[in-house]
């Protein structure tokens, strides 16, 4: 299997801020989340893949090539998403058909405007006359008509209401049906990432805290509610994060290194960022 993104040893300081030794690979066939609070990196570790801000240290390949030294031909491989969408909003669909045609080589005007039939959008309509569910529908089916075989989104669902979002999900499905494909899907909403990331990094404060298979990391893990006592008498290597209060504990823990009998509850992408975050490193 080849990967599409490798990032080793990404470094980029700011006053306050920095980003710390980011390293992680994305495979061809898979779903990365991206996920991590508001100010961990998510935007600033995208905005360095694709060489919109320039790293201090480090190496980004995006499918085999260096990202500055060949930024044009990564350009034609890969679609873009951000959350503000990414055009003038003065402009319509029609005028993105055209800028796009002069952007990409392989822009397919027929493939963007099926999909704005598909999506019901008046091309002569401007963009900010568009509903924001709307406006990332032109952005994601600007991102889906170049043939890219790596799509980079930074909060794509936003701010959309629940039909929207899984029509967007929908979207994402139909590109993943190539096997050659990957997405890296930035996003706080973890529910989202539970429906379609076969994978999951978690960035937190500019490092990387993991990075592992969705269904094994939910599989290891899993939330105990017990007493303190009961939480100091388990080996510290099974616990991975907790949260003392004055009701009783509560850890996430390696569920192998609990007792057989012990309630460990099932545990989800949002509890895993919330104990990473809030919670006290065991």
């Amino acid at each position: 299997m080849n990967n599409v993104l490798e990032i080793k040893g990404l470094c980029k300081r700011y006053e306050g801020f920095a980003l710390e030794n980011i390293s992680f690979t994305l495979p061809q066939g898979v779903v990365m989340g991206f996920i991590g609070e508001n100010g961990a990196g998510k935007t600033t570790t995208i905005k360095s893949i694709l060489n919109l801000i320039r790293r201090d240290v480090g190496e980004i390949r995006v499918l085999g090539m260096d990202n500055i030294h060949d930024e044009r031909a990564v350009k034609e491989r890969i679609g873009v998403v951000l959350e503000d969408g990414g055009f003038l909003n003065t402009m319509n669909a029609r005028e993105v058909n055209t800028l796009m045609g002069k952007a990409y080589q392989g822009w397919r005007p027929e493939l963007f405007l099926g999909y704005m039939k598909r999506f019901g959008i008046d091309e002569r309509k401007k963009i900010k006359d568009y509903s924001k569910g709307m406006r990332m529908k032109i952005s994601i089916a600007s991102a889906l008509s170049h043939g890219a075989e790596l799509l980079i989104m930074d909060e794509p669902t936003s701010g959309l209401d629940p039909i929207v979002r899984d029509e967007v999900l929908d979207l994402l499905y139909d590109f993943m049906q190539d096997e050659r494909h990957a997405i890296l899907l930035s996003s706080h909403i973890t529910s989202d990432l539970d429906k379609i990331a076969d994978c999951v990094t978690f960035i937190h404060a500019g490092r990387i805290v993991l990075s592992e298979p969705r269904d094994e990391l939910l599989d290891t893990y899993g939330v105990l509610r017990c007493t303190a006592d009961q939480l100091a008498s388990l080996d510290p290597v099974a616990v991975r994060a907790k949260r003392i209060g004055a009701f009783g504990c509560e850890a996430l823990v390696r569920r192998d290194g609990v007792p057989i009998g012990w309630p460990v509850e099932p545990v989800n992408i949002e509890q895993i960022m919330l104990f990473l975050t809030r919670g006290e490193d065991a």
